[in-house]
């Protein structure tokens, strides 16, 4: 098995919305921002080599949303989906598996493309994964979170007949291959997957939007976008103590300098503990 980070862009989100109740002159510290109080953040993806599966773990925010959109979120950067993957010598056909941990816009945007005016899947032969419970939240969504599922992200993958659903067992995890297993959180979303990678001795785990960055990893440190905070609260809490007990890697998606880290519980609570390098992985 092996791992590849793959870089789809830069993009900026108010700093208050990234930290919620953290006040700025303790979260600036770590991601400064910028006169709109904006702060930078990657769209980093991760493809799993397993043999002959070709999993890419979500997609970034793609490309196809109109330039009002995009001018909320800045995108730039010069790296993209598409152009991550051909440096390491793979196209769009080579993938079997899109795994994406939930349905927001940053997350699966890059999961369907406008090919000759048409709405397509931008990755033909693969198979596209989500949650059941996900699922029905993201396209029967509520008044708050609906602005960050777009119809154009999703219904195609269904239309086109590619949709499967990894199996949700309570309080248990999903094998989703025999190196892969998938937890479920329901704090940031309903039912958000996060897939724990066995390689060599070690644990990636793809975290997602529970820790979105290093500067997340403190447990006060929760987004204002979490549907349900004392939920992320309690589930963060629990993961970075088997993070810490297990030696966990973390994979953090939207770490724009940071890409993999472990962690360590200190006095003042948990903290990023050294950096990882991907690389070393395989």
């Amino acid at each position: 098995m092996q791992v590849f980070s793959i870089d789809t862009g830069l993009f900026k989100l108010d700093g208050g919305a990234m930290f919620g109740v953290v006040p700025k002159t303790l979260w600036q510290k770590s991601i400064p921002a910028d006169e709109n109080n904006r702060c930078t953040f990657a769209m980093r993806c991760l493809l799993v080599v397993d043999g002959d599966r070709k999993i890419l773990i979500d997609t970034g925010m793609g490309n196809k949303q109109s330039e009002k959109f995009f001018s909320h979120y800045f995108p730039h950067g010069d790296e993209s989906l598409l152009g991550s993957l051909d440096k390491l010598g793979f196209q769009p056909e080579d993938i079997t598996d899109v795994l994406l941990t939930h349905l927001h816009f940053d997350h699966c945007g890059g999961a369907v493309s406008f090919i000759n005016d048409k709405l397509e899947l931008t990755f033909p032969n693969a198979l596209y994964w989500s949650s059941e419970a996900h699922w029905q939240w993201a396209t029967n969504p509520n008044a708050r979170e609906k602005a960050s599922f777009l119809k154009e992200n999703i219904l195609p993958i269904y239309e086109k007949g590619r949709l499967r659903f990894v199996e949700e067992k309570k309080g248990e995890r999903t094998s989703f291959s025999p190196g892969i297993n998938i937890m479920f959180t329901n704090g940031h979303t309903r039912s958000m997957m996060h897939p724990l990678i066995k390689i060599k001795d070690k644990t990636l785990a793809y975290v997602a939007d529970l820790i979105p960055s290093a500067a997340h990893i403190p447990l006060p440190y929760l987004a204002a976008y979490d549907m349900f905070p004392m939920t992320t609260l309690e589930e963060k809490e629990n993961y970075l103590e088997e993070a810490v007990a297990n030696d966990h890697i973390l994979f953090l998606e939207h770490d724009a300098t940071t890409v993999c880290c472990t962690v360590e519980k200190t006095e003042k609570g948990f903290r990023k503990k050294e950096t990882v390098q991907l690389e070393d992985l395989n």
